[in-house]
C-alpha cells in the first residue's frame, strides 16, 4: 500500500487539519472510555512538537446535518485534554467565521477542536463546497481516522484531494495490520466470524472462503449452518431462511480448499439467562425445547488446535452468547488461546469489530492480539474486501 506516512510531511509553521475519531461514549457530559482518544494522542503530540497547529475534525453520533446540543463535541474536550496534557481550544463550527478566529488565534504547538462536522448536511453528502470550506483553515491533511474511512464524506474523503495529505500514526498501524492480516498473511491463515445472522455477513463469508485456509463460524451464525446442513437446533437463534445461502458457501469454500469447521458439541439451555441450568450435548444432540447457546469443549479443543497450525488469525465476532456466563466458555478459551499463540510469536492476530473487542477484553486478553481495530463498519467492509474512500483518497493522491 502506498501511502503518505506523518513523517514525510514537515508541520513546523503549518496549520495541520487532522480527520480524528472522537465518537466516544458520553455519559450525563462525561467520557466514559477514552480509548479511542488514548489512539490518536501520539498523532497530535507529533505535529505540535514539531512546531504545527493542530485543528481536530471530528463526527459525533447521528445529527444528520442539525445542530444537536448534545452532540457537541464540546463535552469531550475535557477529556482529550487530560489525554494530551495540554488546554485544547474549541471552535463553535468546523467552518466559517467561528472556525476562521479559532485558528487565527492559535500559536505553535496548540490544539483546537472543531465542532461536529455532522452538524452540516454536507458532510456525509461529501459536499465540494463544504469541503473547501474545511481545507480552506489548514494548509496540511492528516486522516487519523480508519473507523471512519469507509464512508465518503467531506472531511475523510473531500479534503484529501485539496490539501497535502497523509495517514496519521493510528491510521497507519491499522493499515499495517490490515495488510499483514488478509493483504499479504503468513499462512495457513484463519478467520473467526461469529454473530447472530449470517445475513449481515454475507458479503464478509462469501469473501473470506476465496482468502482463508480455515472459516470457524460461530454464534448464531453456525446455528444457521447446523440447520442448513439437516441438524435439529430446537429452538436456537437462526436464520432457517439463509439455509440454501449457506449451503452454497459451504460448497464454495470445499471447491476452493477453505475448511468450515462447525461445532462437533454444544452447550444447551432452555432459557437465555446468566446460570441457567446448561448441559453439553453432542451436536445432533439438541433437545426440541432447548437452544445452543455455546460451543461445547470437544469444539473449543478442536479449534485450539486449528489455531495451533496457523500463522496468522482474523477475529470478528463470538463463539457464543458471551455476554452471560456459562455461555461465554468458548470464546473466552479460544480468545485466551490465541493470546498465548501471539505471546509465543507463533501467530499474527488481528481482531474488530464492536462485539469483537467487548468479548476480547471480557476474555481479558485485548492486550494480547497482535493488533484490536477500535473500528467498526469500516473493519468489516475493509474485511470484505471493499476499497474504503477515505484511505484510497491518500493512496492515489501523490500532492
Amino acid at each position: 500500500m502506498r501511502y503518505n506516512p506523518l513523517d514525510d510531511l514537515d508541520f513546523a509553521g503549518h496549520t495541520a487539519l487532522i480527520r480524528v475519531d472522537l465518537n466516544v461514549p458520553v455519559e450525563n457530559g462525561v467520557v466514559t472510555d477514552t480509548t479511542r482518544i488514548a489512539r490518536i494522542i501520539p498523532t497530535i503530540r507529533h505535529v505540535t512538537e514539531a512546531g504545527g497547529k493542530a485543528v481536530l475534525l471530528a463526527h459525533f453520533g447521528r445529527p444528520k446535518g442539525t445542530r444537536v446540543p448534545e452532540m457537541s463535541l464540546e463535552q469531550v474536550r475535557p477529556a482529550l485534554a487530560e489525554a494530551l496534557g495540554q488546554p485544547v481550544a474549541f471552535a463553535e463550527d468546523c467552518m466559517g467565521a467561528p472556525a476562521k478566529r479559532a485558528v487565527a488565534e492559535m500559536a505553535a504547538g496548540d490544539v483546537l477542536l472543531l465542532e461536529n462536522t455532522r452538524f452540516h448536511a454536507g458532510e456525509e453528502k461529501n459536499d465540494k463546497m463544504l469541503a473547501a470550506s474545511i481545507a480552506a483553515l489548514g494548509d496540511l491533511y492528516v486522516n487519523d481516522a480508519f473507523s471512519a474511512a469507509h464512508r465518503a464524506h467531506a472531511s475523510t474523503e473531500g479534503i484529501a484531494h485539496l490539501r497535502q495529505s497523509c495517514a496519521g500514526r493510528l491510521m497507519e498501524a491499522e493499515l499495517k495490520a490490515l495488510e499483514a492480516a488478509l493483504g499479504d498473511p503468513a499462512r495457513p491463515l484463519a478467520a473467526v466470524v461469529g454473530g447472530a445472522k449470517v445475513s449481515t455477513k454475507l458479503e464478509l463469508l462469501s469473501h473470506l472462503i476465496t482468502r482463508v485456509d480455515h472459516l470457524i463460524i460461530g454464534g448464531g451464525m453456525a446455528n444457521t449452518f447446523l440447520a442448513a446442513k439437516g441438524v435439529a437446533i430446537g429452538t436456537s437463534l437462526a436464520e432457517r431462511e439463509m439455509a440454501d445461502t449457506a449451503r452454497e458457501i459451504m460448497d464454495k469454500a470445499e471447491s476452493g480448499d477453505c475448511v468450515i469447521p462447525l461445532p462437533h458439541d454444544i452447550v444447551v439451555a432452555r432459557e437465555f439467562a446468566a446460570g441457567a441450568a446448561h448441559e453439553v450435548l453432542p451436536v445432533d444432540a439438541c433437545p426440541e425445547d432447548a437452544m445452543i447457546l455455546d460451543a461445547g469443549p470437544e469444539t473449543v479443543a478442536a479449534i485450539n488446535a486449528v489455531l495451533g497450525q496457523c500463522r496468522t488469525l482474523v477475529w470478528n465476532g463470538p463463539l457464543g452468547a458471551f455476554e452471560i456466563t456459562p455461555f461465554d466458555a468458548a470464546t473466552n478459551a479460544c480468545a485466551q488461546e490465541a493470546a498465548r499463540l501471539t505471546g509465543e510469536e507463533k501467530l499474527v492476530s488481528v481482531a474488530g469489530g464492536g462485539d469483537t473487542v467487548a468479548a476480547l477484553n471480557r476474555a481479558g486478553v485485548a492486550d494480547g492480539f497482535s493488533y484490536i481495530s477500535t473500528a467498526g463498519g469500516a473493519f468489516l467492509e475493509w474485511m470484505e474486501g471493499k476499497t474504503l474512500p477515505g484511505v484510497a483518497a491518500l493512496m492515489t493522491e501523490r500532492h
